[in-house]
């Protein structure tokens, strides 16, 4: 019944909101301070357009899009998120599997809630593994060598988290990793009996993979010791693909490609950082001009439909990955709802590539002034 009442990221955030206790979704939905720059990047979302086009054929339309080589079902694939067991039991799973069955990427969070080993193999292998740098680093590295082992290919190293942004919603609520509960948590939990009895059922969400000897993980623990040299030492570790994500600055861009790093993922942590921060669709078109037309560039903040995600590819993303929206979905239908979301950002895609007179998403990628471009105002 949840799952049928799902007909757009909304519905589905409106259902979670409901369910969920106060902390577990404003611990999702949250951003850093006054949230004006989730507001900022939303606005900017908004504004855009795409460029409708008539009596074309668009008759047959084909969603799938290669990344590093490979083949996807759909030009869009799964943000890391910490803690995604929170919104339902076993939603890392979900997810792995919905990753399977289209071909897409899978971020797996260094805080997931369950371990990195699992999620890729549910996931058949289109999992990327996504590494935060903290501490002295020694830990970080040991991810780096379990990563490797488990058969990951691709690792995804976030750099906008030097510091955890303060988040008032989440503060407010007393939220804590590993997951803490006191009074004030109890009395939110018993206020949503059918969150907690199944979160009861299931045992509470862990930081799983450090849940071995030799990984331990400090939420709280400061990440502002990764430099340049981290990076060259990182690009020297790993042989695979290896993509920087939370870039919003140009210059560091370039950098970033000159340092032999694969892709870009232009991301604002889903404005929980830096408030101040500029829209990161609004920094896509500059990106991609300074990056040229062939590097590999990704984006994730704040996409709420299968059309934002083709606004994202018209400024010059090669691909896409939703977060937020898809834990809500859980919240609200467990897996029947995650199905039924995807399928409304596939169909929701598939109808603005008619309407834009679309039929490959490669043909746009590869030429940005084509069909489905941005206004020339923008």
């Amino acid at each position: 019944m949840s799952a049928d009442a799902i007909h757009s990221a909304e519905d589905a955030r409106r259902l979670a909101r409901r369910r969920l206790p106060w902390m577990v979704f404003d611990y999702i939905d949250g951003a850093a301070g006054q949230e004006t720059g989730a507001a900022r990047n939303r606005a900017a979302l908004d504004q855009a357009t795409l460029r409708p086009r008539i009596l074309r054929d668009v008759s047959a339309r084909a969603l799938g899009i290669s990344v590093f080589g490979k083949l996807t079902k759909r030009p869009f694939g799964i943000a890391p998120m910490g803690m995604c067991n929170l919104s339902a039991p076993g939603a890392d799973l979900m997810l792995a599997r919905l990753a399977a069955r289209y071909q897409v990427p899978h971020g797996v969070s260094t805080v997931a809630s369950t371990p990195m080993e699992k999620i890729i193999e549910v996931a058949q292998g289109n999992a990327w593994f996504q590494l935060y740098f903290s501490g002295d680093g020694v830990g970080t590295f040991k991810l780096v060598d379990r990563a490797k082992n488990a058969g990951y290919d691709t690792l995804v190293l976030t750099v906008d988290v030097p510091e955890v942004g303060r988040r008032p919603r989440e503060l407010r609520h007393g939220f804590k990793m590993p997951f803490k509960i006191g009074p004030r948590q109890f009395i939110d939990f018993a206020l949503h009996p059918r969150w907690s009895v199944s979160a009861l059922l299931h045992g509470k969400p862990q930081m799983a993979n450090f849940e071995m000897d030799g990984f331990e993980f400090d939420r709280t623990e400061s990440r502002a010791r990764a430099t340049w040299d981290t990076l060259n030492r990182l690009r020297d570790t790993w042989s695979g693909n290896l993509v920087v994500k939370g870039v919003l600055d140009v210059e560091d861009a370039v950098a970033l490609k000159a340092a032999g790093v694969d892709g870009i993922q232009v991301s604002s942590h889903g404005a929980r950082q830096l408030e101040s921060a500029p829209s990161p669709f609004a920094m896509l078109p500059a990106m991609r001009a300074a990056l040229g037309p062939d590097y590999p560039l990704f984006f994730d903040s704040g996409l709420r439909s299968g059309e934002d995600a083709l606004k994202a590819m018209a400024a010059g993303a090669d691909f896409t990955f939703f977060g937020r929206i898809l834990q809500f979905a859980m919240a609200a239908g467990g897996e029947a709802g995650l199905a039924q979301l995807w399928d409304v950002l596939s169909e929701e895609m598939s109808i603005a590539m008619a309407q834009t007179g679309l039929c490959d998403l490669g043909a746009m990628t590869a030429d940005h002034s084509g069909a489905g471009t941005l206004p020339a105002e923008r």
